[in-house]
């Protein structure tokens, strides 16, 4: 089991419970020049809250707003269950407001990860002797934790106010969205000469060098979308200074799904950053810090399949739009995907489930509705809003809880009893390197080092796909490659708006209001800050 308590060790006697506008609780440290912290081991654990805070929903709350808005993912309520004060169902149909549950809870947790930051930062300047040679990359990589905060934050909500200084309270409007791109750049850029250049346990899960250049290329590929101007050349040159380091690589084929297993961890070639999981961790304050995707991906009846010491909840499956993309039958990733009738972990034998003729079918009308009824797990591939379509209910029957294929590519954790699980999630991998450049050729970029769209395109595919290479890419190509590839990982809303997808129709959605390529600033952040202003469409 991996361990995470480099993030943690000093949660039980420091506190950095601050957000962008307010303090929770006084700060009490025995932090001082004299004692503490004189070295690297020592400002690691130092530094252990802001990636504490960073962990905190980036699994749950982030992940909803990024996947269940677009084709990726629904989550019907099924007989009531997950109805949760319509969330998901707003996030499908795009009908969300101001007061929605995901949209306040994620804005909150960015901003605890700001203000935890900014408090770290304060602290560590000040009791960093001056003389530590590393005080630069100590206080830099810290600055690149909140410069990924400030790009989800921009990413989500685009207009939003800019807080870099522990203790001011000041009330501050809005920063335009382009604003806030320019002060993430300038303090990536900035940090990029104090970070390290290490890429090994003992910098896994921490912000590096090649972590900031790939920021900036995942920046610069969307420049377009956040500031009106497009930046595909940065973009590749980013890319370039990833890939000339020589320190990350494309898992193969066979190693793929790999990447997502609870085993996962600095093993993993591709992960520039990666946000480790562990079920023993304590979380941070005002946070949850869980990594539950077997509780609402695997279907109910799987539990014994997977050898689950728990009952998963099973509501979340995708769409037969998105899953349309993996349609190339040699290709490794097919398998993060459970579709169709269901054997046990042996491949061989039927996964069956026994229930009553009713429990099967809420809708059967026969007099035997009590009778034993046994059939084998058949995942089809529709969601039908069986029960009540105006609360977005499928039903509450065995039919409803196997509707839609389900994404195991998290895979299950059987050793946790808490539900949560070890997989460490990967928030930039190399993968995203090679096709970000790919598509910036396309875009307009020069191809640099003599790597093509269709060169980077093939290169890829030849580490996931038995299939022969192709001879042509397009833009299309690239999207339904991504669909493929980051799955899961909370990209897919950010894709499909560069794409100019995310209006269209899919799912039951019909909303193409372009105003909601943002989300609203909560109601609870205006309370706090009556500086701010709604974003339109709001």
């Amino acid at each position: 089991m991996k361990k995470i308590t480099t993030y943690i060790s000093l949660l039980a006697s420091v506190y950095f419970m601050s957000s962008c506008h307010d303090v929770v609780v006084p700060i009490s440290t025995e932090l001082t020049p004299d004692i503490f912290p004189q070295n690297t081991s020592q400002f690691i654990q130092a530094s252990g809250p802001p990636y504490a805070a960073l962990r905190g929903a980036y699994s749950l709350d982030y992940w909803f707003m990024q996947s269940e808005s677009t084709d990726e993912s629904i989550m019907p309520a099924r007989g009531g269950n997950w109805y949760d004060n319509q969330n998901y169902r707003h996030l499908h149909y795009h009908s969300w407001s101001k007061d929605h549950g995901n949209t306040n809870s994620t804005w909150s947790w960015l901003s605890t990860v700001i203000g935890t930051t900014n408090q770290a930062l304060s602290i560590l300047d000040k009791t960093i002797p001056a003389t530590t040679t590393t005080k630069a990359a100590n206080l830099a990589e810290l600055k690149m934790v909140r410069a990924i905060a400030y790009f989800m934050m921009m990413d989500l909500y685009g207009n939003v106010p800019i807080y870099t200084e522990y203790g001011d309270f000041t009330p501050k409007p809005n920063t335009p969205r382009a604003k806030v791109f320019d002060f993430i750049e300038g303090e990536i850029k900035a940090a990029i000469p104090s970070l390290s250049a290490d890429v090994s346990v003992a910098t896994y899960g921490r912000a590096t060098k090649y972590t900031a250049y790939a920021l900036l290329a995942k920046m610069y590929l969307n420049a377009e979308v956040y500031t009106g101007t497009a930046r595909w050349k940065d973009c590749i040159e980013a890319c370039d200074n990833v890939t000339a380091s020589g320190k990350y690589a494309l898992e193969t084929r066979a190693n793929y799904l790999q990447m997502f297993y609870p085993t996962n961890g600095p093993q993993m070639k591709e992960f520039i950053f990666a946000i480790p999981y562990d079920p023993a961790a304590a979380s941070m304050p005002g946070t949850n810090g869980f990594m539950y995707h077997a509780r609402y991906d695997v279907a109910r009846s799987q539990t014994k399949r997977f050898s689950l010491p728990f009952t998963p909840s099973a509501p979340r499956s995708t769409l037969p739009e998105f899953y349309a993309h993996f349609n190339d039958a040699n290709d490794i990733r097919n398998k993060q995907w459970l579709t169709g009738l269901q054997f046990l972990a042996d491949g061989v034998t039927p996964l069956t489930v026994t229930t009553t003729k009713k429990g099967y079918d809420q809708f059967y009308t026969g007099a035997d509705g009590s009778a034993a009824y046994t059939y084998q797990v058949n995942l089809t591939p529709k969601v039908e809003l069986r029960q009540d379509a105006v609360t977005f209910d499928a039903g509450n029957d065995e039919i409803a809880w196997n509707m839609g294929y389900r994404n195991i590519k998290f895979f299950p954790d059987a050793s946790s009893t808490t539900r949560n699980q070890n997989n460490d999630v990967p928030f930039l991998r190399y993968s995203d390197i090679v096709l970000m450049k790919a598509e910036a050729i396309l875009r307009g970029g020069a191809a640099t080092n003599g790597e093509t769209a269709l060169s980077l395109y093939n290169q890829l595919r030849a580490n996931r796909t038995t299939s022969p290479a192709v001879s042509s890419v397009t833009l299309s190509d690239i999207y339904s490659e991504r669909c493929r590839e980051f799955a899961w990982e909370s990209w897919h809303r950010n894709d499909m708006i560069r794409f100019g997808k995310y209006e269209d129709t899919y799912g039951f959605k019909t909303n193409s209001d372009i105003t909601r390529r943002i989300f609203p600033i909560p109601t609870s952040a205006m309370v706090l800050n009556p500086a701010l202003t709604q974003n339109p469409g709001y």
